[in-house]
């Protein structure tokens, strides 16, 4: 792993850079009348969950081309993100997918704690058929025709939260790849109506501080209908589960030109925003790092989220969800998380007193460029200076880099092989 003096003597080189930066920062936030340690501040306690799956190298319906060091078990997995926590100080929990991640739970427990881990949101998996289940998904799961093939879905979520309550998590995301490929193939009320079904009977097996999330998704691998299409068969799935079922809301699941921030808004409004999965896109449900393409739309998601942070009861949950398959995972969570946390501090950068009276006012120009002026803000030696105040790197990559993390546990790890195709 990587050793504390490792980030510090990296952290000796950077310092006065990074004293001489924030001071500049400083001054011209004062002049603002923003306080640059509060701002400081709210990067240290924010936090996003890493996705265990995301440590391993993607793929997409054509090959998968694996790098070196892949985990091969969940405990690798969870080293690998207790890197990616030890270096930004801003990924302290895990999000566990079953049955890919299945364990002792005091095995898990015990990595966890020894990377100062938790485990957020638990994940199901009923859009692939696994070695020992007695019926085939590959007509639906949750939504199937064969109430055996349901109930079989349903148990299988139920364990998942059994595991969830055994190392300490709170949430199940539910995300099924139910639909139809054919106009015809399936009556799309029926279809749906089994679904409420089963998610009624998980939802009665919800402890009682848990939360259900429903997930939404376009197409895929459905591609000319899907069960829970969009935010609004999410938003009536949660409305008729009950108080403990919510949204959740992944940046990459949308169709093109979708307006994110507007649904943020509409679900804050109906008590039903429970999370996101945060990556990138560009064409479709790409999973690229965060922040890579739109940044902006990225800050205009965390502007409605900041906007709303007061709000009675809103608790949200915060997850990376993207694939890396050109890049070293590691890295790419790091940047990812790093790039959140950005929009999350520009933000709370906006001048919302001002752009209130702007929008009161009609006045769309001030309006406008009030959150461009907090977006264009460089926040750079903020996020720095929280790392640096937390123990963590002042630059993660080149820390990580100058570690040789990833040449070490290539020795020591199985070589993975190439597969033909599988989006993650």
């Amino acid at each position: 792993m990587i050793h504390q003096t490792v980030i510090e003597a990296h952290n000796a080189k950077h310092a006065k850079d990074l004293e001489t930066d924030f001071a500049c920062l400083a001054e011209k936030l004062d002049r603002r009348g923003v306080d640059i340690n509060e701002l400081v501040n709210r990067a240290q306690g924010f936090g996003v969950a890493i996705p265990s799956w995301g440590t391993g190298t993607g793929g997409t319906r054509f090959a998968r081309f694996p790098g070196d060091g892949e985990p091969a078990t969940i405990l690798d997995k969870l080293d690998d993100c207790g890197v990616i926590h030890k270096l930004t100080r801003s990924a302290p929990s895990v999000s566990l997918h079953i049955p890919w991640d299945k364990a002792d739970p005091t095995d898990l427990l015990a990595k966890a704690e020894q990377h100062e881990l938790s485990f957020d949101a638990m994940n199901s998996n009923t859009f692939q058929d696994q070695p020992d289940q007695a019926f085939s998904y590959k007509f639906g799961s949750l939504s199937h025709t064969d109430a055996a093939t349901r109930a079989q879905a349903v148990e299988h979520n139920l364990e998942c939260i059994e595991i969830g309550q055994k190392i300490g998590s709170k949430a199940l995301t539910v995300w099924v790849g139910d639909g139809a490929n054919f106009p015809g193939q399936t009556h799309m009320g029926r279809q749906f109506e089994r679904y409420l079904s089963s998610m009624k009977s998980i939802y009665a097996g919800l402890p009682e501080d848990w939360r259900l999330f429903s997930e939404h998704k376009i197409y895929e691998p459905a591609f000319y209908s899907t069960v829970v299409q969009d935010w609004g068969t999410s938003l009536l799935t949660a409305q008729e589960l009950g108080e403990k079922a919510m949204c959740l809301v992944d940046l990459g699941h949308h169709a093109p030109n979708v307006n994110i921030e507007m649904i943020v808004s509409r679900l804050v409004r109906a008590n039903k925003l429970g999370g996101f999965h945060f990556n990138d896109s560009k064409y479709g449900d790409d999973d690229l790092d965060s922040g890579t393409i739109d940044p902006y739309r990225l800050f205009l998601v965390w502007n409605e989220l900041v906007d709303a942070e007061d709000t009675p009861g809103l608790d949200l949950a915060h997850m990376i969800d993207q694939s890396h398959n050109v890049t070293d995972p590691i890295e790419s969570l790091m940047v990812s998380a790093i790039e959140i946390q950005r929009a999350y501090i520009q933000a709370s950068l906006v001048d919302r007193i001002a752009l209130a009276g702007y929008q009161d006012e009609n006045d769309a120009l001030m309006a406008s460029a009030t959150l461009r002026h907090a977006f264009r803000t460089d926040v750079d030696p903020i996020l720095a200076k929280a790392r640096q105040r937390s123990g963590g790197a002042i630059s993660p990559i080149a820390a990580y880099r100058a570690s040789g993390y990833r040449a070490q546990i290539a020795a020591s790890r199985p070589k993975s092989s190439g597969s033909g195709g599988g989006i993650i």
